[in-house]
């Protein structure tokens, strides 16, 4: 089958999918999941949480099918928007469920400045003042500086804007160095 042709077959099965029929769904996944299923197992390298997340790919495939438009873009390459996008989601998720605290342990976890006393007396200190801010402040300094999260993953992690995170982490900073500076 011609690509031409094949992107012809999909862009009828999406539209019959708009209009709710779910045998052009079945044929749909028929054609298209073996494709999905290897960019969001490349993805995730999970075959498990692929196969889990490509189930709700097509639920969304189920809920958007009346936005798509030929006019746009070759049909395959929606599928696989969809598919990419759900696979990044469930990262994120992951990411998040696995730090919905700031985890224990993680000064351990610092690279060791190999001075020995002077490195645990900062270590300390450093544990210490971050005890004196503010617990989203301080959440997303770790976050940030210990686990490499982004603002924009910081805003998703705590339901909030950007530029507050921005803000929280900029105010985390100056409370820390005032506190460290006075130890």
């Amino acid at each position: 089958m011609g690509s031409a042709q094949r992107n012809g077959d999909l862009a009828r099965l999406i539209e019959a999918v708009a209009g709710g029929d779910q045998a052009a769904l079945r044929a749909l996944y028929d054609q298209a999941a073996p494709k999905l299923l290897g960019i969001v197992l490349r993805i995730l390298r999970d075959r498990g949480a692929a196969e889990d997340t490509l189930q709700e790919v097509f639920v969304r495939i189920w809920q958007r099918a009346g936005s798509y438009d030929s006019r746009a873009g070759a049909p395959l390459v929606w599928l696989v928007a969809i598919a990419r996008n759900g696979a990044i989601d469930r990262l994120r998720q992951e990411k998040a469920a696995r730090l919905t605290q700031v985890e224990e342990g993680w000064l351990e976890r610092l690279p060791d400045l190999g001075d020995g006393e002077g490195d645990l007396a900062r270590r300390d200190a450093l544990a210490h003042c971050l005890g004196t801010v503010e617990v989203p402040q301080r959440e997303c300094l770790v976050l940030a500086y210990c686990e490499g999260w982004s603002r924009e993953e910081l805003a998703a992690r705590f339901g909030c804007p950007a530029n507050t995170v921005k803000t929280w982490l900029r105010r985390g900073l100056i409370s820390l160095r005032g506190c460290l500076e006075a130890a």
